[in-house]
C-alpha cells in the first residue's frame, strides 16, 4: 500500500507564491521525510483561483475576502479552494499542512479584516472547505502533531518525529 499523501501550501515548499512574491519554506524532519518520498502535494489556492503574484494583501471580512483597497476577491479564493480540494482528492491526500493566518489557508486564525495586524479566530476559505470534507488540518507551527496524525493514518506506530528523516 502506498503511503498517504499530504496537501501542503506551496509557499511552505519554497514556491514564491505569497501575496508579496515570497515563500515561507519550512525545514522540519517530518517535511524532509515526506519530501524525500514524494508525499507532499503543493498547492497555492490563491494562484489556482486566478490571482497574480505579487498581488495586493487580502483579508477576510465576514464571508468576503477583500484587498486593502476594498476590491472583493472572494470568487478567486473560492475557485482556488475548490481546485485545492479537487487536487487533494485526485492525489489521495489524507491531511493538509496549511500556511497559518492566510485568508485562504489559515485553519484556526486569520487576520481581523481591518489590515491592522490583529488576529481573530476563524478559518481561511480553503481551510474551511477542506475541513468540511473531513480532512485533518495543521499549520507549519504544528508539524509534530501533523507527523503523529500521518503515522496514524498510514498505519504506522506513532512516534516522536525523527531528528533524522529515517521513518516512523
Amino acid at each position: 500500500m502506498a503511503a498517504p499523501r499530504i496537501l501542503i501550501s506551496a509557499c511552505l515548499e519554497g514556491q514564491p507564491v505569497r501575496y508579496n512574491a515570497t515563500s515561507a519554506r519550512k525545514q522540519h524532519p517530518a517535511l524532509i521525510y515526506w519530501r524525500q518520498r514524494g508525499l507532499l502535494v503543493p498547492v497555492c489556492p490563491e494562484v489556482a483561483g486566478g490571482l497574480s503574484v505579487p498581488r495586493p494583501p487580502a483579508e477576510l471580512r465576514g464571508a468576503r475576502v477583500v484587498t486593502e483597497q476594498g476590491h472583493d476577491v472572494t470568487e478567486a479564493f473560492r475557485r482556488g479552494a475548490q481546485k485545492a480540494l479537487d487536487l487533494a482528492r485526485q492525489r489521495g491526500c489524507v491531511m493538509a499542512i496549511l500556511k497559518a493566518r492566510s485568508p485562504s489557508c489559515g485553519p484556526d486564525a486569520v487576520y481581523s479584516g481591518e489590515f491592522d495586524g490583529r488576529l481573530r479566530a476563524g478559518q481561511g476559505i480553503t481551510a474551511a472547505l477542506l475541513e468540511s470534507e473531513g480532512m485533518p488540518l495543521f499549520t507549519e507551527d504544528a508539524l509534530d502533531e501533523a507527523w503523529a496524525c500521518w503515522c496514524n493514518l498510514a498505519g504506522l506506530p506513532t512516534t516522536t518525529c525523527p531528528s533524522e528523516p529515517s521513518g516512523c
